[in-house]
C-alpha cells in the first residue's frame, strides 16, 4: 500500500495541472459516499441563500474504491476537491501525506463537540481533527428470541461471551453469523476482538513512529484469544455456509434463513428487515422475533470493544474554497443534518444528543445501545500505514477455519512487521 502510494506522490508532479478551477467560484465540489448525502446537501445549500452551492460527485460505494479515487486525485494536487467523504480508517494515511487541510483549535472544537468517542477517535489524527464526523457506526449482537432458551444463553438478561454464544447456537442446532470474508469486514472483526480481550494491533504510542519502528501487538494473549474466537467459530456447526467469504449482506441472509439464530452485524440490518418484509421475502412478524444487545465479550470478565464505523467530512489541502468549505461543513455535518442522514440512510449519527430525538427513538428501538456501543467502541489503529496493517491482518487471519492458536499470533505478526519494514510485500 504504502509503495502505491509512493509511486503516486513521485507522478503527481506531472498530473498538477489537472482539474484547474475558477478560484472565485462559490461551487464546492462535494465527494460523498451515500446518495442520502446529496439531499442535506441540496438543503444546506438553498439556506446559504446563495453563499454557495455543491457540485456533487459520487465515490464508488466500497471502502477500497473510494480511498483509490480519492488518492490518485489528491496525490495529483488536483485543485478541483473541496469537500471529501473519507471512510476513517484511510484519514490518517491521507492526512499524513499532507492531502487534508487540518482543522484550527476552533473548529476542532466546534466539530467535536457533543460527538461519541469512537467518531471523535478516529477522525483525529497526532490530537488534530482532519475530518468533521458526519455519521458513526458500531456492531450489535442480534438474536431470534424464539431460539434462546434451547440455547441455553439469554443476551437480554447481562453480557454474553463468543464461546457461550458459539456452544449455544451449535447446541440449538441454528447459525451463528459473523463475517470472515478476506476485505475490511475481516479486519473490523479481528480489530473488535484483539480490542476486546484487552489489547491492539498496534503497540499505542508507536503508531506514528517511522514503520520500520512501529510496535506490533498480535504476538500477544489478545491476540491468541482472537484468533481462538475466530476458529472456534469457523470450524463448529454454527458457522453458516460459505463462512469464509461471507460479508454482512451474507450474514443477514443467514440470520434470516429458518435456522438462524445468532449474528453481529451493524445496525443497517434492521432497516433491511423492513425492506425484506415489504417484498416479502420475510414474513411480516419476522420482527419481532428479533432481539438486540451488547456486543459480545471475549472474556467474561472485560467489557467489549466494539467495532467503530462511520464517515468523516474533510477539505482537501488543495482546494481555493477551504474557509467556504468550513461555512458549508458546519451545515452538513450540524445535528440537523446528521438527523436527517440517520432517518433517511440508516447510519448512525456520531452527535450524541440525536438519539434522544423521538423521531430517531421510534425508528431505533436499540438507539440507546447503538450510542453506547459507539461511545465505548476502539477504532482500527489511526496510522498512516493503515492500508499495509489491514492488508496484512487480511492475509494472516483468513480463512478463520484455518487459523492456530499455537501459530498464527507469531505468524500474523511477524508478517506484520515486515511488511511495515518493507521485507515483505501482500
Amino acid at each position: 500500500m504504502l509503495k502505491r502510494l509512493a509511486v503516486l506522490l513521485l507522478f503527481a508532479s506531472l498530473l498538477t495541472g489537472c482539474g484547474s478551477d475558477n478560484n472565485s467560484s462559490t461551487t464546492l465540489s462535494y465527494f460523498i459516499a451515500d446518495a442520502a448525502q446529496a439531499d442535506v446537501a441540496a438543503r444546506c445549500a438553498t439556506e446559504s441563500g446563495g453563499a454557495y452551492a455543491f457540485d456533487i460527485q459520487r465515490l464508488p460505494n466500497n471502502a477500497a474504491g473510494g480511498r483509490e479515487q480519492l488518492l490518485r486525485r489528491l496525490a495529483a494536487q488536483d485543485r478541483s476537491l473541496d469537500i471529501v467523504s473519507v471512510d476513517p480508517p484511510f484519514m490518517a494515511e491521507f492526512a499524513n501525506a499532507g492531502f487534508l487541510r487540518p482543522f484550527t483549535d476552533s473548529e476542532k472544537q466546534e466539530f467535536s463537540a457533543g460527538v461519541l468517542k469512537g467518531p471523535l477517535e478516529q477522525s483525529t489524527f497526532r490530537n488534530t481533527l482532519f475530518s468533521a464526523p458526519l455519521y458513526g457506526n458500531t456492531q450489535l449482537l442480534w438474536y431470534r428470541k424464539s431460539v434462546l432458551q434451547k440455547a441455553g444463553v439469554d443476551p437480554a438478561a447481562g453480557p454474553v461471551t463468543w464461546d457461550q454464544l458459539i456452544k449455544g447456537a451449535s447446541q440449538a442446532g441454528v447459525t451463528f453469523a459473523a463475517q470472515g470474508r478476506r476485505n475490511e469486514s475481516l479486519m473490523v472483526w479481528v480489530n473488535a476482538l484483539i480490542a476486546s480481550a484487552g489489547g491492539s494491533i498496534l503497540a499505542p504510542g508507536s503508531e506514528n513512529l517511522p514503520a520500520d519502528q512501529v510496535k506490533t501487538g498480535l504476538d500477544s494473549p489478545a491476540g491468541t484469544a482472537a484468533v481462538t474466537v475466530m476458529h472456534d467459530l469457523a470450524v463448529s456447526p454454527a458457522a453458516p455456509a460459505g463462512f469464509s467469504t461471507a460479508g454482512e449482506e451474507d450474514s443477514r441472509a443467514a440470520f434470516q434463513e429458518a435456522n438462524g439464530g445468532f449474528m453481529v452485524n451493524w445496525p443497517y440490518v434492521w432497516a433491511a428487515f423492513d425492506a425484506a418484509i415489504k417484498e416479502g421475502s420475510l414474513p411480516a412478524n419476522f420482527k419481532d422475533d428479533v432481539g438486540w444487545a451488547a456486543y459480545p465479550r471475549v472474556e467474561a470478565g472485560r467489557e467489549s470493544a466494539p467495532p467503530s464505523g462511520g464517515l468523516g467530512l474533510s477539505i482537501s489541502a488543495f482546494s481555493h474554497r477551504q474557509d467556504l468549505a468550513v461555512q458549508a461543513i458546519r451545515c452538513l455535518a450540524s445535528k440537523q443534518s446528521q438527523t436527517e442522514f440517520m432517518v433517511s440512510a440508516g447510519n448512525p449519527a456520531a452527535l450524541s444528543s440525536v438519539f434522544d430525538d423521538p423521531k430517531i427513538r421510534e425508528m431505533f428501538p436499540m438507539a440507546d445501545q447503538i450510542r453506547e456501543g459507539m461511545d465505548t467502541a476502539t477504532p482500527r489503529p489511526v496510522s498512516p500505514y493503515y492500508g499495509d496493517v489491514t492488508g496484512s491482518i487480511q492475509t494472516a487471519f483468513h480463512p478463520p477455519d484455518a487459523l492456530n492458536p499455537q501459530t498464527t499470533p507469531r505468524e500474523a505478526n511477524s508478517l506484520l512487521e515486515d511488511v511495515l519494514s518493507n521485507k515483505r510485500l501482500i
